[in-house]
C-alpha cells in the first residue's frame, strides 16, 4: 500500500497460510491462500557462506519458485569476511528477475551494516529485512532508524524478530518504518500420544508445536489501529 503499512507474516505450513487468511490479511487469490507468497530460497540452516553445489540448489529453487507463481523471492549471501556476497548476489538476482526480491536477515550478521546496506542498493534489492543487528527489532530500533534514513526511499527497511501487538507500535514510530516482518506465532498441544523424543514440552508433558494464530494476526492489526490513529493526529492518513 501507498499510504499504509504492510505486515508481512513468516509462515511455514498450509495451515499457517490459511490461518493468516483468517486473520484479515487476505487480499488477491493465489491457489488457496490468497496473500502475495515471497519464497525464501535457503539450501540449509547455519551461516550463509555457500559451496558451489549450494548455489547450483539455490539457483534451482528460484526457477522453480517462478514456475509455481511465486510473488517474490528472499535470500541472503555473506563472504567469509561478514560482507555482502556481491557476485553470488548478482547471479542469484539474475535468475529471480523480474520478481522483487528481499535480503533477508543474514544482514543482521555483516560486519559494517550502514556499508552493507549501500551495497543492497547498488544491487538492485527492493527490501531489507533486519533486527537492527540485535537479538530483536525493538534492542536494533536505533539502527533500523538509521538505516531508513539512510535508504531515503532507495530500498525498503524492513523491521522484523521479536515484534508483537505489544511492541509494535513503539517498532513503527521509533524506526518510521512502513513494513513489519513478524511469525505471530503461538503453541498447541500436540494429537500425537505416543513420542520418542520431544523437543519442547507443556507444562502438562505433552509436545507443543508451532503455528501461525489469527488471533496473533488480528492482535497486530488492531495494534496497527492504535498507530493509524496516531500517525493520523500528526497529519499523515493510514490506510490499515
Amino acid at each position: 500500500m501507498d499510504d499504509g503499512f504492510l505486515m508481512e507474516v513468516c509462515v511455514d505450513s498450509v495451515e499457517s497460510a490459511v490461518n493468516a487468511e483468517r486473520g484479515g490479511l487476505l487480499q488477491v487469490v493465489k491457489q488457496c491462500v490468497r496473500i502475495p507468497v515471497f519464497v525464501m530460497i535457503r539450501p540449509r540452516g547455519g551461516d550463509f557462506l555457500y559451496s558451489d553445489r549450494e548455489v547450483e540448489v539455490m539457483k534451482a529453487d528460484i526457477r522453480l519458485a517462478k514456475l509455481h507463481g511465486a510473488d517474490g523471492l528472499v535470500f541472503g549471501a555473506l563472504t567469509e569476511d561478514g560482507r555482502i556476497d556481491t557476485e553470488l548476489c548478482t547471479a542469484l538476482l539474475a535468475v529471480c528477475r523480474p520478481l522483487p526480491v528481499t535480503f533477508h536477515r543474514a544482514f543482521d550478521m555483516v560486519h559494517d551494516p550502514l556499508v552493507a546496506l549501500e551495497t543492497l542498493i547498488s544491487l538492485g534489492f527492493e527490501r531489507v529485512l533486519t533486527s537492527g543487528c540485535d537479538s530483536s527489532a525493538l534492542e536494533g530500533l536505533s539502527l533500523i532508524k538509521r538505516l531508513a534514513e539512510q535508504a531515503k526511499g532507495r530500498i525498503v527497511v524492513v523491521p522484523g524478530g521479536g515484534i508483537t501487538e505489544r511492541n509494535l507500535q513503539r517498532i513503527l514510530e521509533g524506526s518510521t518504518a512502513s513494513e513489519f516482518h513478524c511469525s505471530a506465532r503461538s503453541a498447541r498441544d500436540s494429537g500425537m500420544k505416543f513420542s520418542v523424543r520431544i523437543q519442547q514440552c507443556s507444562s502438562s508433558g505433552h509436545e507443543l508445536h508451532a503455528y501461525l494464530d489469527p488471533w496473533g494476526i488480528s492482535s497486530a492489526t488492531a495494534a496497527l489501529g492504535l498507530v493509524s490513529a496516531l500517525v493520523w493526529h500528526l497529519g499523515r492518513q493510514v490506510l490499515v
